[in-house]
């Protein structure tokens, strides 16, 4: 058995990912974790056990034996969003495989200069959109591409983020400057799924949003020296009542985009940070039908509509969704074992042939980032520009 090594880049709430990594490639293990605060090392030892704990990635770099070394098998980054591109880009020119948690950048130019280096490095990057692999997504895709309702027309989604006040409004997540927008942190997940199921990228996009709830709270704290989980509460309810909010309060809890894709497919977004209730609700209409998720974990359900109704709310067909009961775990764990894969198969393998790659990461980033553009700049609609490597495909 091949033992490798990897790094833990960040070790917030999101480091848990790591523990995955013995169990897709058994005898590797994260060796080393990079982290600039004293909690986070602590979390790290906490993870991880006994591993050599670092400041910086080039810290990393420098113990594991420089640029090129090869000691360090990947890369599995969770810093702040802001941080994305410095953090990846120094590792990509070490030649250092990295797993970028999404949104891949807070910026499309940013987005772009990580695509470009990991291209002309050769160096893999691969960006976590973990719902490719949830079992509600695999299995819509997979009724889309069986003809079930015939050539998709339109994709509608609604995000419910009954959690969004504990989940991004307690830190920097809420902070213009540090996270961009919620379109980014949250609905970047969302329009990378519209785009898996239509097919195409978003080429035109315009949003209306809004800081309708948040912002009115006068109960402020600096949470940094806790994570998430920490401050988390079901009993934080109802929105109004909410309290230690961040300082800074300047990102949008409700929006809307509405694309037009490549494929001429139009599509919908939706996102509440105030429901009362949390889940996704996929709605795509074929020219031969239409389906849609009513839940989108272990229990949940997806119906098939492909004759004519009035009120059908059952359905005509209906296949239940397996996996998943804790949310996107398993599909944490599938979308590790990708990144590992491709680490082993290197350029043998396409990016075509990923479920998650480097330019579709980039194109959703680039629809949130114009969304996000358009819903403050009075709704005028943007047109997204397409990567130069997308437009060399065509």
């Amino acid at each position: 058995m091949t033992s490798y090594q990897y790094a833990m880049i960040g070790c917030g709430a999101r480091a848990t990912i790591g523990k995955h990594i013995p169990t897709v490639e058994p005898g590797s293990r994260v060796a080393w974790a990079v982290d600039t605060t004293e909690a986070g090392r602590g979390r790290a030892r906490e993870l991880f056990g006994d591993i050599d704990i670092l400041s910086s990635v080039e810290e990393l770099i420098a113990h594991t034996g420089g640029p090129g070394s090869g000691r360090v098998r990947g890369a599995i980054v969770c810093t702040p969003d802001d941080t994305h591109k410095a953090v990846a880009e120094v590792l990509l020119k070490a030649g250092i495989p990295v797993y970028l948690e999404k949104p891949m950048s807070i910026s499309l130019e940013d987005s772009d200069a990580l695509v470009d280096l990991a291209a002309s490095t050769g160096t893999p990057l691969y960006v976590g959109h973990n719902m490719r692999h949830m079992s509600v997504i695999t299995l819509m895709k997979r009724l889309i591409d069986e003809g079930a309702i015939g050539q998709v027309q339109a994709v509608w989604c609604r995000h419910f983020v009954g959690n969004g006040g504990d989940y991004y409004f307690k830190d920097w997540h809420a902070d213009r400057s540090r996270a961009g927008t919620l379109l980014l942190q949250k609905g970047v997940h969302d329009i990378d799924v519209i785009h898996f199921l239509a097919g195409a990228s978003s080429s035109v996009v315009q949003g209306m949003g809004d800081l309708m709830i948040y912002g009115d709270i006068e109960s402020r704290r600096d949470n940094s020296d806790m994570t998430m989980p920490e401050w988390f509460s079901m009993d934080n309810w109802p929105p109004r009542a909410q309290r230690n909010l961040n300082p800074i309060i300047d990102v949008e809890d409700i929006s809307m985009l509405q694309m037009r894709l490549d494929n001429g497919v139009l599509a919908s977004y939706q996102q509440c940070h105030f429901t009362p209730d949390y889940w996704r609700n996929y709605t795509v209409i074929g020219d031969a039908g239409r389906l849609e998720n009513f839940g989108d974990g272990e229990g949940g359900v997806v119906r098939v509509w492909n004759r004519r109704h009035t009120f059908a709310p059952e359905g005509d067909e209906e296949y239940p969704i397996v996996g998943d009961l804790g949310g996107h775990g398993d599909a944490d764990k599938l979308t590790m074992a990708e990144f590992v894969s491709i680490i082993a198969q290197g350029a043998a393998r396409s990016e075509a042939e990923h479920l998650a790659n480097p330019l579709a990461a980039r194109d959703a980033v680039a629809t949130a980032v114009m969304g996000a553009r358009s819903v403050r700049n009075g709704s005028v609609p943007e047109q997204i520009p397409p990567h130069r490597l997308s437009e060399a495909s065509r």
